[in-house]
């Protein structure tokens, strides 16, 4: 059974990951004067990092999007805030480039 041909899946959405980009794009703000690579492969492997370390947070309805963006205050968005603060150090310690 093939089910992306019979389902639609475009509105399967983890929320997870719209929150640590959300999260990656704050803290990245003032990444040249920290001395943070912000190059396409490092942004990339930050943002990875932070959402290999978190639960994922999934939806597929209205109602899941409220549900999720209601997490934006909560305990969940701090370890979003801390996973992402854990993905820069990584990344900035050992990039990925010469």
């Amino acid at each position: 059974m093939e089910l992306r041909q019979m389902y639609d899946f475009s509105i399967l959405v983890n929320e997870a990951e719209r929150m640590v980009l959300d999260e990656l794009g704050r803290q990245l703000d003032d990444a040249a004067s920290r001395g943070i690579c912000t190059c396409e492969d490092c942004v990339l492997d930050m943002a990875a990092l932070a959402l290999n370390s978190i639960k994922p947070l999934y939806r597929v309805s209205l109602l899941g999007t409220m549900y999720a963006q209601a997490a934006d205050g909560t305990e969940y968005a701090d370890q979003v805030r801390a996973a992402v603060a854990s993905a820069i150090d990584k990344v900035r310690k050992n990039p990925s480039h010469d």
